[in-house]
């Protein structure tokens, strides 16, 4: 056996066991899904159940109101993320394809966002949304009512955007070929046609990508809704999954992993139907200049 197929034989086996890693903490959490409480509470630990309760699935979606949970989700990811693919893909073009002037050090104070944690503004976007003027019963000073608390644009807002976004788009239209522009200059088109007509229908790979992550990332959220939301009509499927099968009492494991699997069914088929995309996108939009 020559080295260059025991250097390969050994990638595989290291890239194996790291996906073994990696997938066992789903597997357990289907298996959860599939236990009873007594399995789940017992001294030792059960790895299989002796019988699988695929009944706890369907008693997971029966308790609370899940077409509500998922509606508010749906409704929240869907604007989040059009809103995104928009403000971010025409951020990034200006950026990449636009030269005026203080581009760069504007491009750089953009960037500085990405380093700052969420954690640090959620306390100022929560005061800033509720003492939003005339929403919630405010004044225009922004006092007296709730602001955007227990509304979807609460939800919405803070995260239509972001550093990584612009970034993203940018390093991908940076890497198109500027004879585009000239072809589009010489045809008479204006910067916003030459974006819709020429330079949007060819950045589907990075536009997927973004899609992917920040579906993901919303979808998942769970603090900032946490935060905003105080009605039970207003919730999302995150933190639906916790008010509902967690108390201070006890907590319903089995039928917790089971709402688990179903709420992350939607991003599984995401995938499955952009991964083509996503992976071209995250391909092409290398760190240039």
């Amino acid at each position: 056996m020559t080295k260059k197929n025991i250097i390969k034989t050994a990638s595989v086996v290291f890239c194996v066991a790291i996906s073994l890693i990696t997938l066992l903490p789903l597997f357990l959490m289907l298996l959860t899904s599939l236990k009873s409480n007594g399995e789940i509470y017992a001294e030792s630990f059960v790895f299989v159940p002796e019988k699988l309760l695929f009944s706890n699935y369907l008693k997971a979606m029966m308790v609370g109101d899940w077409f509500v949970y998922f509606k508010n989700s749906v409704i929240v990811t869907f604007l989040t993320v059009m809103l995104s693919l928009i403000i971010n893909s025409l951020a990034g073009y200006a950026f990449a394809r636009i030269p005026f002037k203080g581009r760069d050090p504007l491009f750089l104070i953009a960037m500085i966002g990405m380093m700052i944690p969420g954690q640090v503004t959620m306390i100022p976007i929560f005061t800033m949304l509720k003492n939003f003027p005339l929403m919630g019963g405010n004044n225009i000073w922004g006092h007296g009512g709730t602001g955007l608390i227990n509304t979807y644009a609460g939800l919405v807002l803070p995260y239509m955007a972001g550093a990584f976004g612009v970034f993203l788009c940018r390093q991908f239209f940076m890497n198109m070929p500027y004879a585009l522009d000239e072809a589009a200059k010489i045809d008479g088109c204006s910067r916003f046609k030459a974006y819709i007509c020429i330079f949007l229908p060819l950045s589907k790979p990075v536009l997927a990508t973004l899609l992917v992550l920040k579906t993901t990332y919303t979808w998942n959220d769970y603090i900032w809704p946490l935060i905003m939301i105080s009605k039970n009509n207003m919730r999302t499927v995150q933190v639906a999954l916790v008010n509902t099968f967690i108390t201070e009492v006890s907590a319903s494991w089995n039928l917790m992993m089971a709402g688990t699997a179903i709420v992350m069914l939607p991003l599984v088929i995401l995938f499955l139907f952009t991964q083509k995309y996503f992976v071209e996108g995250v391909v092409s939009t290398g760190v240039k200049g």
